[in-house]
């Protein structure tokens, strides 16, 4: 049975899919209309928000399988992974609004904007702001890097669309208020792709534990174990929601090696079934 962080993913990654087509289809024909570079590169980014959507939808699928005989620590990973996706989908986005948007200034081009520009772009940023909201909530609920990285690219290109109606309202005045609009989408689209990256590359190379967990699992080991037990050199190792550490805890010298054993294996046990942490940890003599 699947759980709830990954129902909650497949549910936002199918009504992102269906929400970003319509209003791809909406937008691309207001720019067409409009003769918009920066409505129609707002509806291609809506577009990449369903490609994103669907590696959402397989991130949480593969994510969610068990751990078998080649990935013994299961396939949580695949979320980050995921998540470097749609960071580097983002910035590729981004770089191509900045080169058209520059083409459009060269060529002195201006939209010629009109109420369905208008009624276009505000449906566009209510929507997305909406499935932004929802995304972000519910990946911070759930510890989700994937739903967090989704609701941030809606929140793009919400902003996007804020940026487009800002560009109507002065296209009216300036000719090139169309293309530098694009431009400074394309600087939105870089930031967004940077935030996410920033976050999910650093667990996919190894981050050090933080001290909240670290102290956390030293005074959860001093509650439960009544022999005096020195722990060091921790280590946490993050596989999506699958967690491992390895630590080593000094007893002292004279205690028999079963009597050792059977301590490790209590906390082992202890941390299992109340921290959801699979340890391993590493017997040494108390220095004296």
């Amino acid at each position: 049975m699947l759980n709830k962080k990954t129902r909650i993913g497949y549910f936002q990654a199918i009504m992102s899919i269906i929400l970003n087509l319509l209003l791809f289809a909406l937008k691309i024909y207001a720019g067409i209309r409009s003769a918009s570079i920066a409505i129609i590169a707002d509806a291609w980014h809506t577009l990449s928000d369903s490609f994103s959507s669907l590696i959402l939808l397989f991130g949480f699928k593969i994510a969610a399988k068990p751990a078998d005989e080649k990935h013994p620590f299961g396939h949580g990973r695949a979320e980050v992974i995921a998540t470097v996706i749609v960071g580097t989908v983002l910035a590729i986005i981004g770089f191509s609004f900045l080169v058209e948007s520059i083409k459009r200034l060269q060529e002195q081009q201006a939209a010629n904007f009109g109420t369905l520009a208008y009624a276009a772009t505000i449906i566009s940023i209510l929507s997305k702001e909406g499935m932004a909201q929802f995304a972000i909530r519910s990946g911070k609920k759930h510890d989700s890097f994937l739903l967090i990285a989704d609701g941030w690219h809606h929140r793009s290109d919400a902003i996007s669309s804020v940026v487009v109606l800002i560009g109507i309202l002065l296209g009216k005045i300036v000719w090139w208020a169309d293309g530098v609009m694009g431009i400074i989408m394309a600087f939105l689209l870089f930031y967004a792709s940077y935030d996410i990256l920033k976050h999910s590359v650093s667990p996919l190379i190894g981050e050090e534990p933080d001290e909240e967990l670290t102290n956390s699992i030293i005074d959860f080991i001093k509650r439960n174990i009544d022999q005096p037990v020195n722990m060091h050199h921790l280590h946490v190792h993050k596989y999506g929601d699958h967690k491992e550490v390895t630590f080593h805890i000094e007893l002292d010298p004279d205690m028999q090696l079963r009597a050792a054993h059977q301590i490790a294996d209590e906390i082992e046990r202890l941390l299992r079934s109340e921290m959801c942490l699979e340890a391993t940890i590493h017997l040494e003599p108390i220095r004296k």
